[in-house]
């Protein structure tokens, strides 16, 4: 974990991307605030909905207007506005679902250092392969530390509790 803090493996850089609504988004708008940044797809059949609802408990137990998590497709071909918004919703109403061009998505997660690909399905369809953490960012928004899978909320508000001071 070292190594990825450290200069040589830059975690992340500014973006912006679209809201559910088609208002363009940027990492900037939330300088001031920590951020709670997940990538995932919403027909994800397990450590999706799992992560998302680990951060929503994190989120109840911080109840803090200065923590904003934010959730970025890696499905924008499936994952239209719509299906973001009530997707991210289930988990906690402060969740702000962002979108964009397969291209603009892949710069995002590319800069976070996330693997993601499309898998063609036996029968049809696909699912997407990825990596699935969270990266805790601070009030400028630059990466502090990352979450495996299945961070339990209380290992999650301990840290983001250290950088709400």
């Amino acid at each position: 974990m070292g190594e990825l803090m450290s200069g040589k493996h830059k975690i992340g850089a500014p973006f912006t991307l679209s809201d559910p609504a088609g208002r363009r988004v940027s990492l900037a708008d939330f300088q001031g605030k920590l951020v709670l940044l997940y990538f995932g797809f919403a027909t994800c059949p397990d450590v999706c909905p799992t992560d998302l609802a680990l951060i929503a408990q994190a989120l109840r137990q911080l109840d803090s207007e200065e923590v904003q998590p934010l959730f970025v497709t890696l499905d924008p071909q499936r994952d239209t506005p719509a299906v973001l918004r009530e997707y991210v919703a289930a988990f906690h109403p402060r969740f702000i679902a962002l979108t964009g061009a397969e291209t603009e998505v892949r710069r995002v997660a590319t800069s976070f250092k996330v693997f993601f690909e499309k898998v063609n399905l036996p029968g049809g369809g696909y699912t997407i392969d990825h990596t699935a953490y969270t990266f805790l960012l601070d009030r400028r928004g630059k990466f502090v530390i990352l979450f495996p899978p299945g961070t339990p909320p209380e290992r999650m508000v301990e840290m983001v509790r250290d950088h709400l001071v």
